[in-house]
């Protein structure tokens, strides 16, 4: 029997219109809508629908805005498919929230709050520091490593094989992008990020991030989820703020992740949220692996009507 897991988009995925047209044909996404202005205190929903950019692309924006659509997308894939099982769940950098949440870990009020200050504590570091990031194409994560250790930055996201992002200081990724193309990669492009995300320069948002965090309900996961520090599920209740803290600083060890998916046994991957940037990956990893995704009421239809024959 085929073992399913569940994926959930991170920063980078949102669009103006992310939602808009759940909200338009079904109730119940429209009651989650609602439930998220009420739990941040402000239009999230417009936000994702109607923009305007620059206000969706802000962090303390873009974070609870792909938490919400990732989780609406979710509840709507139950509605229409109820026999849907799935056994474990993943997610990238913030969609680790939305993924403890559908597993029950974390309530979604709590988990949509935690998303929104998480946002706002890293813009409050990307504002007091001059950060950057560069996506490292087919160089491989040896050479990537010697680059960043030469250049004096950080790995922050190991995403599949070939595609490596790197964090650290402005000046200093703009070194390691010619240090990177020196040793031949195919590509080494700075990306239009606010600062260093997954790096030490982002030590400034973890306290604040555990603080929040100590006055939140967190249980034991239903199912295993993968935590992006160790590519490992997590364990107890009590061991997950300080994996959520340590995040923050920590790369994303996605590819290392799927493996492990992949390796229990999974053989099917439902994106749950914005953009298809998780099944891209996959099928780098792993061009056998079944992946399907939820975005919007076209890709909600196609994915129920896979799983439903």
């Amino acid at each position: 029997m085929s073992k399913t897991a569940l994926l959930f988009a991170g920063q980078g995925a949102q669009g103006v219109g992310m939602g808009k047209d759940l909200a338009e044909q079904f109730p119940t996404a429209r009651t989650w809508f609602d439930r998220s202005n009420a739990a941040v205190g402000y239009p999230l929903a417009s936000i994702c629908f109607n923009g305007p950019e620059p206000e969706l692309t802000r962090t303390e924006n873009a974070q609870p805005g792909i938490f919400l659509v990732s989780w609406v997308c979710f509840q709507l894939l139950k509605e229409r498919v109820p026999s849907l099982q799935f056994e474990s769940a993943a997610g990238l950098s913030l969609g680790e929230f939305t993924a403890l949440t559908a597993a029950g870990a974390i309530g979604f009020e709590d988990g949509l709050r935690m998303v929104r200050q998480r946002g706002r504590f890293m813009q409050e570091a990307c504002d007091a520091t001059r950060g950057g990031m560069a996506a490292i194409l087919g160089l491989g994560e040896d050479l990537t490593r010697e680059v960043c250790a030469r250049a004096g930055v950080a790995l922050a996201n190991l995403n599949c094989p070939g595609q490596i992002v790197i964090s650290g200081e402005a000046g200093k990724i703009a070194n390691a992008v010619e240090m990177a193309k020196a040793k031949g990669a195919k590509r080494a492009v700075p990306l239009p990020v606010a600062g260093a995300y997954h790096s030490p320069l982002m030590a400034g948002a973890g306290p604040k991030l555990a603080a929040e965090l100590a006055g939140v309900k967190i249980s034991s996961p239903a199912i295993p989820v993968i935590s992006n520090v160790t590519a490992r599920p997590h364990g107890a209740a009590a061991g997950i703020p300080s994996r959520l803290v340590e995040q923050v600083t920590s790369p994303v060890r996605w590819e290392e992740s799927m493996r492990y998916l992949l390796a229990q046994g999974f053989t099917r991957f439902i994106e749950l949220g914005p953009g298809t940037a998780l099944s891209g990956f996959l099928k780098r990893i792993d061009r056998g692996a079944q992946t399907l995704n939820v975005a919007d009421a076209a890709s909600l239809a196609d994915t129920a009507a896979a799983l439903e024959t």
